[in-house]
């Protein structure tokens, strides 16, 4: 585990990648909150690609928890059966659909406990939502972030709580809504696990990460 980068790291850290991509957006195609959620719930071990793909005629059908349950859990597998853990996930959706109509009137809620209380809804998918759909800079951590964040010094921990406080703390405030995208593209596209695109890294100068490649 790298030591906490200092403060003109960052800051120089997060203006480069603002500068490559100033408006970073996630990659999992939703049209509203609902769908935002599902979406996310769905591509646990699985990639945005992968879920996209099922969810693009799923989501013209049931793009409302009352259309979800419309179309009932076999009918939802139907459509996300090449996701992993697709029946475990189709089960979760249903509830989550029913609690959604049962105890927020049929709306995404706003908030991390509220929307951590729906079935197969954790603490980084609840992120993810805060984050994109209601703008709050939530800081969603997943294995792309917790490897660069430990590899580069920019958010290391030892688990992902660890790296979500460390970015929440260590991030200068103008950065914190768009941190986790820029992490996630890059640890997605440059920093990657088995041989991290460290030549053509536009934050290599600030990284602390000691086996750099060519």
């Amino acid at each position: 585990m790298a030591r906490q980068l200092d403060y003109p790291a960052m800051k120089r850290i997060f203006t480069r990648l603002q500068q490559a991509e100033p408006e970073p957006k996630g990659e999992l195609d939703h049209t509203n909150a609902f769908t935002l959620v599902v979406a996310v719930a769905l591509s646990a071990q699985a990639t945005d690609v992968g879920v996209n793909k099922a969810t693009r005629k799923l989501f013209q059908l049931a793009d409302t928890p009352a259309k979800m349950l419309a179309l009932g859990e076999e009918g939802l597998i139907e459509h996300i059966k090449t996701i992993g853990l697709y029946r475990n996930k189709a089960r979760n959706v249903i509830k989550l659909s029913q609690l959604l109509i049962d105890k927020f009137d049929g709306e995404v809620p706003s908030s991390r406990a509220a929307l951590q209380s729906l079935p197969g809804v954790g603490r980084k998918t609840a992120n993810v939502v805060l984050n994109m759909w209601f703008h709050q800079p939530a800081q969603a951590v997943d294995t792309h972030i917790f490897r660069l964040g430990n590899r580069s010094g920019i958010a290391p921990g030892k688990d992902e709580s660890a790296v979500e406080r460390a970015i929440e703390d260590n991030v200068p405030a103008e950065f914190q809504q768009h941190a986790h995208h820029w992490l996630i593209l890059h640890g997605r596209y440059i920093c990657v696990a088995r041989k991290p695109k460290c030549g053509i890294c536009p934050i290599v100068d600030d990284c602390l990460y000691e086996e750099k490649t060519e």
